[in-house]
C-alpha cells in the first residue's frame, strides 16, 4: 500500500478509512487518516485515457475540467446549509455522468454540462438552483426570476 504525504503535518503514514470507485470506472476516491496527527483527507487515482472534451457554444473545444464546475458550485452554494461532503459527492455523480454522456465520442457539449449542474442543484438545493440559472440561463429581468422560481413550486 502506498501511503500519501499528509497535507497538514507532512507525514507519510497513513491508513485508508475509505474507497469508493466512481460509476464508469475511471477513478478511485480514497478517504485517508494520518497516523501521526489524525487529519483526514481525500486522495484520488484516475486512469489516463482520451480526455473528455467540453463543446463549447460557438464551437471552441476545451478539456473538461471539473475543476470548473466545482467553481460555479461553490458560489451557488455559498452560505447555504451543504457539506463539503455532500459538495465532493455532487462533484463525483456530475463528473462520472459528464463521462457517460460523452462516452460515444468523447465530447460533451456545454448545455450538456449545464443541464446536469441545473438538475443535481435542483434536488440538492433549491436556492443553490436559482442561483447557478440566474448565471447560467442569464436572467435579463426580474420576471424571468419569478418563472423560474415558479416552475419549483
Amino acid at each position: 500500500m502506498v501511503a500519501m504525504k499528509c497535507p497538514l503535518c507532512g507525514d507519510l503514514e497513513d491508513k485508508v478509512i475509505e474507497s469508493r470507485q466512481n460509476i464508469s470506472g475511471t477513478s478511485l476516491r480514497r478517504r485517508r487518516e494520518c497516523l501521526k496527527c489524525g487529519y483526514r483527507f481525500t486522495s484520488y487515482e484516475r486512469i489516463e485515457e482520451i480526455p473528455l472534451m467540453v463543446v463549447k457554444n460557438d464551437g471552441r473545444r476545451e478539456p473538461f475540467d471539473v475543476k470548473k464546475i466545482e467553481r460555479g458550485l461553490v458560489r451557488a452554494l455559498e452560505k447555504r446549509p451543504v457539506s463539503q461532503v455532500d459538495i465532493e459527492e455532487l462533484l463525483n455523480q456530475l463528473e462520472d455522468e459528464a463521462a457517460m454522456e460523452g462516452k460515444a465520442n468523447h465530447e460533451v457539449t456545454t448545455r450538456q454540462l449545464g443541464e446536469l449542474v441545473m438538475h443535481k442543484l435542483e434536488a440538492l438545493d433549491k436556492v443553490a438552483y436559482i442561483r447557478f440559472a440566474s448565471v447560467y440561463k442569464r436572467f435579463k429581468s426580474v420576471d424571468e426570476f419569478i418563472r423560474e422560481i415558479e416552475k419549483l413550486k
